[in-house]
């Protein structure tokens, strides 16, 4: 066996470097040097700003952009105690697995990626059949960007369907117009606007539960309205829309006139709630079952519990989708037929959705939303047992339309043992309040806003805003109960609201404005703008001082 000799690895480096590599006369080994230990020890910790708005020359490196950006983003509020949204904030560990390991993927790859082409069209099954579709029908849908771009399409359908229905008899297609209520989601009124549709934006008052009112509809169709859209789910207080109610109108207006007007069902959040718990939508139909319900949609997003980026659009038979609506494409390798806003979309968020209804399935689905609804009559209940607050929702009213007043006992506020969301006024897990009437008048000096701004101060995200046109006098605080609502959480929700009242009535003089968020930066900008712009930007300002204006959605 041959003998080794230990060799010295400084001697031999430095060797190497007296010998002067060369190429080209640069020399080619260097000894390197580390520009940063940490993120905080490089010259942006302290020396350089970060390049904000334009592209820097120079790169940095990347533990360094990384870090700070992620310092930066800790500024935002958190997810879990945004109670503005719908849109989930909370999936499952092997859900989120999934979704990271299909980042990369396009929807729009047909050809490429085959096997999340069939989750796709599987997942267009299982929403279809939950939503009562009949097996002689053929139905037809896809999976878009969310409810906006579903609302869209389904408005479009409705206005082809109407176009070529006129063009047949030879009559004009100028004046398309369509229905809906003043608490529709804006998505709803931008359909009109981009797609050049009257919008007949019917107001809503308390009668009608602050939804579209059945009578008003009756009154504003004609023949130039391509559809009405329905909401299984005002954003503003979680109520139903009439959907069965709406329907039968529309067959009497059919059975006088002959004009046949369809039904979209907006159910953006709804569309995973309804199907699953007990209360349904309330006893009427409101799905596929109707015959005058020719499309849904449905945000994944929300209550299909899939991080944002995914909505439903179909239709209960394709003959309701128009051909000329319909692209093929010969693209990628292959050829696909679509019909998107969109091409290039994202595919993880659909394999999370198929994720989630293989997963959970029916029974898995109906424990959260029951576990949702639960807390939120939890919720309310508890608020009006504190007397300074009314609800205007109504999802902790029984069912037989007696008020759930509180009077102390237990079972009241805690329900009683077996009941279900069936016991009670049907609506999405959403509690809408305001300051009682009682207390106004005690306290007339004490904003409701406030509340909202000292809540932001504990972390809670809760909006304050006006119900629709014609009730706009009434503002509300509004909140949306998710599946990571626990009952722990939700105690210490309801710890920090009475606490926060409590310390309005102790200091009702005391002036929380100063919290009210604000952009210094924005001064040095309104210096470079021309006069126009200023006054536009100070208009804009001085609405939001108002109240606490957020989406709705």
């Amino acid at each position: 066996m041959s003998l080794a000799r230990h060799i010295d690895p400084e001697e031999l480096v430095g060797r190497l470097h007296d010998a002067h590599l060369t190429e080209g006369g640069k020399q080619l080994r260097k000894i390197t040097t580390t520009s940063h230990l940490t993120p905080y020890g490089s010259k942006y910790a302290s020396e350089v700003s970060v390049p904000k708005y334009r592209l820097p020359e120079d790169g940095a490196p990347a533990d360094t952009v990384y870090q700070l950006i992620r310092d930066e983003l800790d500024l935002d509020g958190r997810p879990n105690l945004n109670l503005a949204s719908f849109v989930g904030t909370y999936m499952e560990p092997n859900g989120i697995q999934l979704m990271v390991e299909n980042l990369s993927k396009n929807l729009a790859d047909n050809d490429e990626y085959p096997a999340m082409m069939d989750i796709h069209e599987r997942c267009i099954s299982i929403i279809a059949q939950l939503w009562g579709v009949s097996t002689s029908e053929k139905a037809v849908g896809s999976a878009t960007t969310g409810s906006s771009e579903a609302i869209h399409l389904g408005g479009l359908a409705m206005k082809r369907r109407w176009q070529e229905h006129r063009q047949a008899k030879g009559l004009d297609t100028l004046h398309p117009n369509i229905i809906m209520g003043a608490n529709a989601q804006v998505a709803l009124e931008k359909f009109a606007r981009y797609f050049d549709v009257e919008a007949r934006i019917l107001p809503v008052s308390k009668e009608s539960n602050y939804r579209l009112d059945p009578e008003l509809v009756k009154k504003n169709i004609d023949e130039n309205t391509i559809g009405v859209f329905v909401i299984l789910g005002s954003t503003y207080t979680g109520h139903y829309e009439p959907v069965e109610e709406i329907a039968k109108i529309l067959d009497d207006y059919q059975e006088r006139t002959g004009i046949d007007i369809p039904i979209h069902v907006d159910a953006a959040s709804g569309g995973f709630v309804a199907p699953f718990t007990f209360a349904g939508a309330g006893g009427p139909k409101w799905n596929f079952e109707l015959p005058r319900v020719k499309s849904i949609n449905t945000s994944g997003h929300k209550y299909g519990l899939v991080y944002a980026g995914v909505g439903w659009i179909i239709w209960r038979d394709e003959s309701y989708l128009p051909q000329h609506l319909i692209f093929e494409l010969h693209y990628l390798g292959g050829t696909e037929r679509s019909f998107s806003l969109n091409f290039s979309r994202p595919g993880a968020q659909i394999i999370a959705q198929y994720y989630n209804l293989i997963h959970l399935g029916f029974k898995g689905y109906r424990e959260i939303m029951e576990n949702c609804l639960t807390n939120a009559r939890l919720l309310s209940k508890s608020l009006e047992a504190t007397g300074w607050y009314t609800c205007v929702s109504e999802i902790h009213k029984p069912k037989s339309g007696v008020a759930g007043v509180i009077t102390g006992a237990k079972e009241t506020v805690l329900g009683t043992e077996g009941e279900t969301s069936a016991d009670y006024v049907a609506g999405l897990p959403v509690v809408s309040f305001r300051l009682s009437d009682g207390f106004m008048k005690e306290f007339p000096d004490i904003k409701q806003e406030s509340v909202s701004l000292l809540m932001r101060a504990r972390q809670w995200i809760i909006p304050n805003y006006a119900l629709p046109p014609n009730e706009n006098k009434t503002e509300i605080l509004r909140i949306v109960i998710r599946e990571s609502m626990s009952l722990d959480l939700l105690d210490r929700l309801i710890s920090d609201l009475v606490s926060v009242t409590q310390m309005l009535m102790d200091k009702k003089d005391s002036d929380v404005s100063i919290l009210q968020h604000r952009d210094v930066g924005r001064s040095g900008m309104q210096a470079d703008l021309k006069d126009s712009q200023r006054r536009m930007l100070e208009g804009v300002v001085k609405r939001l001082q108002e109240g606490i204006h957020r989406s709705v959605c």
